[in-house]
């Protein structure tokens, strides 16, 4: 199966969903969208799509470096061309979320071929996997709670908070998220890099007194010697290795620093999916969790594909709460059941494909 066409599609920029912030001194939600599609077409009539968070930057990669490489190959060998992006990385310095739109286009169309649903053709461990509230940052506790109430009642099983970047701020907020929700419900934090050491220290002191089952990217993860202090100065497990570059090469630093009882793996920061399904067993064989992030179809193929991670990530960016439509009653999230990654139907129009069946 050859590579015939290698084309980038960006998504109306009128397409945006809600506004949200993230802590402070980072910007929110863009107010145009840029998401790109890259679209890899075969001489068998199968296509295959992956998303990138920046359409303009994927389609000048694409015209520069990775068009001409692409073409006449043959789709099927992904292992040699994911090794082939990260080569061409030495001299291009991709963005993170650019190196593995390729392999994700690949993978789509090798299911497809197959007649299957992605998380079938990873191997599959799993049909569902319970989605946790991953809030954006909203403007008081009192907000914070009303918002957890809301995630609890559409059935959301865990909530994890986005927070300001104010550590004694923050350590109000999970401490009082945490007397609110009692002690059954599992609760998580997220950092978003706000930090340096000593406050990460502060707040998560917090964070082992309110029980929480995972402390997340509290530093920017450029130093894995800081993460080792801080690992030795909590309790709460560090879930480490979001947006360090390097895919399984970086995670296995933090691994090996002895800092790390679950670390991120992603499809859109780790190298697509065969970077994320690297990063998740090379967590596995060390009996590590590799939770998998951020929402949407790809992420729940890899969810229930592999056997180290717990749960789906859901983001809640709106107040009064909306449940994500993939996000079932009983609170799990299960694929697509259509073969490849199973885009929704303005996926495709946006890339000028048809729908697939069911």
């Amino acid at each position: 199966m050859r590579i015939t066409s290698v084309d980038v599609h960006l998504a109306d920029p009128k397409d945006i969903g809600p506004q949200f912030k993230w802590r402070d001194g980072l910007p929110g939600s863009e107010r145009v969208n840029t998401t790109g599609y890259l679209v890899i077409g075969t001489d068998e009539g199968i296509s295959g799509i992956a998303p990138a968070a920046r359409g303009v930057i994927l389609a000048d990669i694409v015209e520069r470096r990775l068009r001409e490489e692409l073409l006449g190959a043959d789709a099927l060998m992904r292992e040699f061309l994911w090794h082939r992006v990260w080569e061409l990385d030495r001299v291009e310095e991709m963005p993170i979320y650019v190196l593995g739109a390729v392999d994700i286009a690949l993978w789509d169309i090798a299911a497809q071929a197959a007649g299957l649903p992605l998380y079938r053709l990873l191997g599959g461990f799993r049909h569902a996997v319970p989605a946790y509230a991953s809030t954006v940052t909203f403007d008081s506790i009192e907000q914070y709670l009303h918002v957890a109430d809301q995630c609890l009642d559409l059935g959301y099983p865990a909530i994890k908070l986005h927070a300001w970047g104010d550590a004694r701020r923050d350590a109000r907020l999970v401490t009082a998220l945490r007397e609110h929700v009692g002690d059954d419900i599992p609760l998580m934090y997220d950092g978003s890099a706000g930090f340096d050491l000593a406050d990460a220290v502060y707040l998560g002191r917090a964070l082992d007194d309110a029980g929480y089952l995972w402390y997340e990217e509290p530093m920017r993860e450029f130093n894995v010697t800081a993460h080792k202090w801080l690992g030795e100065r909590v309790r709460t497990p560090l879930l480490v290795g979001e947006c360090s570059d390097g895919a399984h090469m970086n995670t296995a630093d933090f691994i090996a620093s002895g800092c790390a009882t679950m670390v991120r793996t992603s499809w859109h920061l780790r190298g697509g999916i065969t970077g994320a399904l690297r990063t998740a067993h090379l967590a596995e064989a060390f009996h590590l969790r590799a939770e998998v992030h951020s929402p949407g179809p790809i992420s729940a193929h890899i969810g229930v594909a592999i056997p180290n991670n717990t749960y789906y990530e859901s983001l809640i960016d709106t107040d009064p709460v909306r449940r994500e439509p993939a996000v079932g009653a009983d609170g799990m999230v299960r694929p697509p059941q259509v073969a490849g990654i199973g885009y929704d139907e303005k996926v495709l129009q946006t890339c000028g494909l048809p729908a697939r069946g069911q």
